[in-house]
Protein backbone atom coordinates (compact mmCIF):
# COMPACT_ATOMS: atom_id res chain seq x y z
CA UNK A 1 0.00 0.00 0.00
CA UNK A 2 1.28 3.28 -1.04
CA UNK A 3 1.52 6.33 1.74
CA UNK A 4 -0.82 8.72 -0.75
CA UNK A 5 -4.30 7.42 0.24
CA UNK A 6 -3.19 8.98 3.62
CA UNK A 7 -1.76 12.20 2.34
CA UNK A 8 -4.88 12.76 0.33
CA UNK A 9 -7.16 12.15 3.53
CA UNK A 10 -4.59 14.65 5.73
CA UNK A 11 -5.12 17.34 3.01
CA UNK A 12 -8.70 17.05 3.37
CA UNK A 13 -8.36 17.19 7.21
CA UNK A 14 -6.52 20.11 6.41
CA UNK A 15 -8.93 21.91 4.02
CA UNK A 16 -11.87 21.04 6.31
CA UNK A 17 -9.75 22.59 9.26
CA UNK A 18 -8.82 25.74 7.46
CA UNK A 19 -12.51 25.89 6.54
CA UNK A 20 -13.33 25.75 10.07
CA UNK A 21 -10.50 28.57 11.22
CA UNK A 22 -12.35 31.28 8.40
CA UNK A 23 -15.06 30.39 10.29
CA UNK A 24 -13.83 30.93 13.50
CA UNK A 25 -12.63 34.67 12.04
CA UNK A 26 -15.75 35.07 10.94
CA UNK A 27 -17.29 34.35 14.28
CA UNK A 28 -15.06 36.52 15.69
CA UNK A 29 -16.31 39.62 14.03
CA UNK A 30 -20.04 38.60 14.00
CA UNK A 31 -19.90 38.29 18.12
CA UNK A 32 -18.14 41.62 18.30
CA UNK A 33 -21.04 42.95 15.95
CA UNK A 34 -23.84 41.33 18.30
CA UNK A 35 -25.65 39.37 15.17
CA UNK A 36 -27.37 36.34 16.31
CA UNK A 37 -28.51 34.98 13.39
CA UNK A 38 -25.34 35.36 11.51
CA UNK A 39 -23.80 33.57 14.92
CA UNK A 40 -26.09 30.47 14.33
CA UNK A 41 -25.55 30.25 10.47
CA UNK A 42 -22.21 30.42 11.66
CA UNK A 43 -22.22 27.08 14.17
CA UNK A 44 -24.53 25.42 11.64
CA UNK A 45 -21.73 25.24 9.33
CA UNK A 46 -19.55 24.17 12.08
CA UNK A 47 -21.38 21.55 12.94
CA UNK A 48 -20.78 20.05 9.21
CA UNK A 49 -17.49 20.86 8.87
CA UNK A 50 -16.88 19.01 12.25
CA UNK A 51 -19.01 15.98 10.87
CA UNK A 52 -16.29 15.96 7.74
CA UNK A 53 -13.20 15.94 10.14
CA UNK A 54 -14.97 13.21 12.17
CA UNK A 55 -15.24 11.04 8.90
CA UNK A 56 -11.79 11.97 7.41
CA UNK A 57 -10.13 10.94 10.83
CA UNK A 58 -11.74 7.80 10.62
CA UNK A 59 -10.43 7.46 7.11
CA UNK A 60 -7.01 8.38 8.57
CA UNK A 61 -7.23 5.93 11.35
CA UNK A 62 -8.17 3.18 8.77
CA UNK A 63 -5.89 3.98 5.90
CA UNK A 64 -2.93 3.92 8.94
CA UNK A 65 -3.86 0.15 9.93
CA UNK A 66 -3.67 -1.03 6.39
CA UNK A 67 -0.41 0.68 5.96
CA UNK A 68 0.54 -1.16 9.02
CA UNK A 69 -0.89 -4.38 8.16
CA UNK A 70 0.87 -4.29 4.74
CA UNK A 71 4.34 -3.58 6.61
CA UNK A 72 3.77 -6.64 8.51
CA UNK A 73 2.88 -4.98 11.91
CA UNK A 74 -0.06 -5.10 13.98
CA UNK A 75 -2.73 -2.26 13.62
CA UNK A 76 -3.56 -0.54 16.32
CA UNK A 77 -5.52 2.87 16.41
CA UNK A 78 -3.73 4.89 18.39
CA UNK A 79 -1.20 4.69 16.37
CA UNK A 80 -0.80 8.79 15.17
CA UNK A 81 1.03 10.37 12.18
CA UNK A 82 4.22 10.74 14.27
CA UNK A 83 4.17 6.98 14.82
CA UNK A 84 3.69 5.84 11.48
CA UNK A 85 6.68 8.34 10.21
CA UNK A 86 8.93 6.53 12.61
CA UNK A 87 8.20 3.07 10.68
CA UNK A 88 8.31 4.47 7.24
CA UNK A 89 11.85 3.78 5.17
CA UNK A 90 11.28 5.34 2.46
CA UNK A 91 12.27 9.43 2.71
CA UNK A 92 10.13 11.37 -0.05
CA UNK A 93 6.98 9.24 1.99
CA UNK A 94 8.40 10.47 5.58
CA UNK A 95 9.11 13.67 4.18
CA UNK A 96 5.47 14.52 2.84
CA UNK A 97 3.98 12.98 5.54
CA UNK A 98 5.76 15.18 7.86
CA UNK A 99 5.20 18.14 6.17
CA UNK A 100 1.29 17.47 6.03
CA UNK A 101 1.54 16.64 9.95
CA UNK A 102 3.21 19.73 10.59
CA UNK A 103 0.85 21.94 8.27
CA UNK A 104 -2.70 20.63 9.90
CA UNK A 105 -1.07 20.77 13.65
CA UNK A 106 -0.37 24.45 13.23
CA UNK A 107 -3.54 25.52 11.42
CA UNK A 108 -5.29 23.52 14.37
CA UNK A 109 -3.54 25.98 17.08
CA UNK A 110 -4.05 28.72 15.20
CA UNK A 111 -8.01 27.29 14.81
CA UNK A 112 -7.23 26.71 18.49
CA UNK A 113 -5.89 29.93 19.71
CA UNK A 114 -8.93 31.76 17.89
CA UNK A 115 -11.83 29.70 19.30
CA UNK A 116 -10.20 30.94 23.18
CA UNK A 117 -10.86 34.21 21.88
CA UNK A 118 -14.52 33.99 20.98
CA UNK A 119 -15.02 31.92 23.99
CA UNK A 120 -13.43 34.75 26.24
CA UNK A 121 -15.89 37.35 24.06
CA UNK A 122 -19.13 34.90 24.66
CA UNK A 123 -17.91 34.97 28.38
CA UNK A 124 -17.78 39.17 28.91
CA UNK A 125 -20.66 39.68 26.66
CA UNK A 126 -22.36 37.11 28.74
CA UNK A 127 -21.79 38.79 31.82
CA UNK A 128 -22.15 42.33 30.32
CA UNK A 129 -26.07 40.79 30.16
CA UNK A 130 -26.20 39.67 33.90
CA UNK A 131 -24.95 42.96 35.12
CA UNK A 132 -27.52 44.48 32.82
CA UNK A 133 -29.98 42.58 34.29
CA UNK A 134 -28.82 43.22 37.78
CA UNK A 135 -29.19 46.86 37.42
CA UNK A 136 -32.55 46.68 35.67
CA UNK A 137 -34.17 44.09 37.88
CA UNK A 138 -32.16 44.25 41.21
CA UNK A 139 -29.63 42.28 42.79
CA UNK A 140 -30.37 39.37 44.63
CA UNK A 141 -30.28 39.94 48.41
CA UNK A 142 -28.90 36.46 49.64
CA UNK A 143 -27.52 38.13 52.26
CA UNK A 144 -30.25 39.15 54.55
CA UNK A 145 -30.90 37.40 57.66
CA UNK A 146 -34.53 38.67 58.28
CA UNK A 147 -36.75 39.86 55.39
CA UNK A 148 -40.72 41.01 56.38
CA UNK A 149 -42.77 38.33 55.04
CA UNK A 150 -45.57 41.65 53.69
CA UNK A 151 -42.57 42.67 51.28
CA UNK A 152 -41.40 41.68 48.31
CA UNK A 153 -43.78 38.64 47.42
CA UNK A 154 -42.74 38.52 43.57
CA UNK A 155 -39.94 36.89 44.06
CA UNK A 156 -35.84 37.08 45.24
CA UNK A 157 -35.10 40.47 43.23
CA UNK A 158 -36.24 43.83 44.34
CA UNK A 159 -35.80 45.94 41.27
CA UNK A 160 -36.12 49.72 39.95
CA UNK A 161 -40.14 48.85 38.80
CA UNK A 162 -42.57 48.98 41.11
CA UNK A 163 -44.99 45.77 39.94
CA UNK A 164 -47.36 46.82 42.30
CA UNK A 165 -48.52 49.88 40.45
Amino acid sequence: MSIQSLLETMDQLQEAHETLLGLAQEKTQVLVRNDVDQLNMIVNKENKWVRTITEANQQRVQLIGSYLISRGYNPNPKITVSDLVKVIFKAEDKQALSEAQQKLLATIKELKDCNEINQQLIEQSLAFINYSLDLVIGAPEDDMVYRNPHQNKSGNRIGMFDTRA
